[in-house]
């Protein structure tokens, strides 16, 4: 396998560091397993709109574990994690996470499980589900908030859109989404998927994305960066030059469809090393 160039990340001086990641290394078995090698990320804050970076690769290349770092789950065995220039374990800084797998608590209503982090912060019942409650029509889900977050209560979609709820209820300053749509059908996908963009599109917040899905990637990100696996590092970024604002037309256009192919013919030709 050929040797794949490395992304850069050069520090622009006026724009604040929003997620930061420094010749981060992961190795296992006592140092005999490499998996992620001299890995380095650097998401700055774009004023005004906000960032919805997306991570791709061949399964195993260490995206999920990237997302792992930045919300505090693992660290690495080498390297830094940064949080608006400050170490992750001392940031103060709200990072919430969206799992592919539904993650709701199945004995909690669907308001119970959006009020959960309201909850945890020590907020009472009756303001915490206020906010859940405009939080659960703004997802969509306005008369299902008193039945429990479980399927077949609950569609995958719907259940997505629990966790999605629950991940904003705090106004979280990082959203991290691995692969949250993978399991659902193809409608409810592009369902899912105008929902966040119009949310994301609101609230201007920074959102951390993986998936494997190519036009998901172009659809919903304004920068995508492709990992290299064994061991994992970014071999590729890909500027996502299409309007903020996204919709049905949006994956019409050609410059969508141009995009969608220079994501498979990157992908393609790391295969191919």
């Amino acid at each position: 396998m050929s040797e794949l160039n490395r992304v850069s990340f050069p520090d622009s001086p006026e724009r604040e560091n929003i997620i930061e990641l420094r010749n981060v290394y992961q190795t296992y078995n006592g140092g005999k397993t490499l998996v992620v090698d001299g890995f380095n990320l650097l998401i700055e804050d774009k004023p005004g709109q906000g960032q919805f970076v997306v991570i791709m690769g061949l399964s195993g290349c260490g995206k999920s574990t990237i997302l792992r770092y930045v919300a505090g789950l693992q660290q690495p065995t080498s390297g830094e994690v940064l949080i608006c220039g400050e170490p992750r374990s001392e940031s103060k800084r709200l990072v919430s996470m969206v799992f592919q797998q539904y993650s709701s608590l199945p004995w909690k209503t669907v308001a119970e499980n959006v009020m959960l982090p309201l909850r945890f912060q020590g907020m009472r019942e009756r303001e915490s589900r206020e906010q859940a409650m405009a939080m659960i029509e703004a997802v969509g889900l306005l008369g299902h908030e008193n039945k429990y977050a479980k399927y077949p209560l609950l569609s995958g979609g719907q259940l997505q859109r629990v966790a999605i709820a629950r991940s904003l209820i705090s106004n979280p300053d990082i959203i991290l989404m691995d692969e949250p749509f993978g399991a659902l059908d193809t409608n409810t996908r592009a369902e899912m998927q105008f929902l966040l963009a119009d949310i994301w599109e609101g609230l201007k917040c920074t959102i951390v994305f993986v998936t494997h899905d190519m036009q998901e990637a172009v659809f919903m990100g304004d920068d995508i960066y492709i990992m290299s696996a064994n061991p994992g590092f970014i071999a590729h970024h890909i500027p996502v030059d299409l309007p903020l604002h996204r919709d049905r037309e949006t994956k019409r256009s050609s410059r969508f469809v141009d995009l969608v192919s220079q994501v498979e013919d990157t992908l393609l030709s790391m295969k191919k090393r």
